[in-house]
This record gives C-alpha cells, sequence and structure tokens, in this order.
C-alpha cells in the first residue's frame, strides 16, 4: 500500500477555502470533515485539511503562523507539461489565489511556478523532462 500524506493547513474561512480547493479540483470527503474542518483529497495519495484556528490549536501548542507573513513550508505538486504548471496558476488566480509568491523556476528541463491560497500557503507547481535533469545533473557530476 502507498503511503498518505496528510498535509494539515490551519485557515481563517473553512468555507472559502473548501471552495478555492474544490475549484482547483480537490474534492472534500465528507467522512473526514465537519465544521471545523475538511478533508480535501487532492489525489489517492494526498489528503489536505483545511482546519480552522480553534481546530488547528487542537494539534499543537505553537502559535499558528500568518503565512502571509512568514514561511514555514512550501508545498510542491508535479505536473505532467510546462502548460499545466501554467494552467494550474491560473486556476488558482481564477479562485482567489496570489500568484508566483516565489520566484518562476526555468531551467530547460524543469519549470515551475507557485501560488498562495487565501491563507497565504505557498504551492509551487513542477514539471521536469526526468531523462534531460538526470543528463543534466551526471554532466555536473562529471564537470565535478
Amino acid at each position: 500500500m502507498s503511503k498518505l500524506i496528510f498535509i494539515n493547513l490551519p485557515v481563517a474561512d473553512l468555507a472559502r477555502s473548501i471552495a478555492f480547493y474544490e475549484a482547483l479540483g480537490a474534492r472534500r470527503n465528507p467522512q473526514f470533515s465537519d465544521e471545523t474542518a475538511a478533508c480535501m483529497v487532492v489525489s489517492d495519495v494526498i489528503h489536505v485539511m483545511l482546519l480552522t484556528h480553534a481546530k488547528y490549536r487542537q494539534f499543537t501548542t505553537k502559535p499558528i503562523a500568518d503565512a502571509r507573513e512568514v514561511s514555514a513550508v512550501l508545498l510542491c505538486l508535479s505536473a505532467e507539461s510546462l502548460a499545466a504548471v501554467d494552467q494550474a496558476v491560473s486556476d488558482a488566480v481564477g479562485a482567489g489565489g496570489r500568484p508566483d509568491p516565489t520566484p518562476t523556476q526555468d531551467f530547460g528541463f524543469m519549470y515551475g511556478r507557485s501560488y498562495e491560497d487565501p491563507d497565504g500557503h505557498i504551492w509551487e507547481i513542477m514539471w521536469m523532462d526526468v531523462a534531460a535533469a538526470e543528463g543534466a545533473m551526471g554532466g555536473a557530476e562529471a564537470a565535478a
């Protein structure tokens, strides 16, 4: 069985966050959702748990960071093409996200952009030509 990942994100407005992630193609799993949390299924193995601040505080005694002001994590998802990277960012902007809070990366064999969700959590979207990347890395190792 593949390992599952559950990404826990504190959100200020649960309904707004659910709508944002649904607009990006995630589906809400009602089995693990209530008025304090929503389990958003991104893929068979990736789940984003949107938690109200009160719910999030049940899991940690640390202060909840304002992701618009500080960075604690950068989340990265793969895309099947360069066009899919740009489309994902466009979809996020259309759903209320902010485009490109981190620099666009274009190395020829790898291309990435990012967006912020309504609470400031940064999602990077990355495409990579694996064969070209291996060639580029192999070339760098031979030069070293």
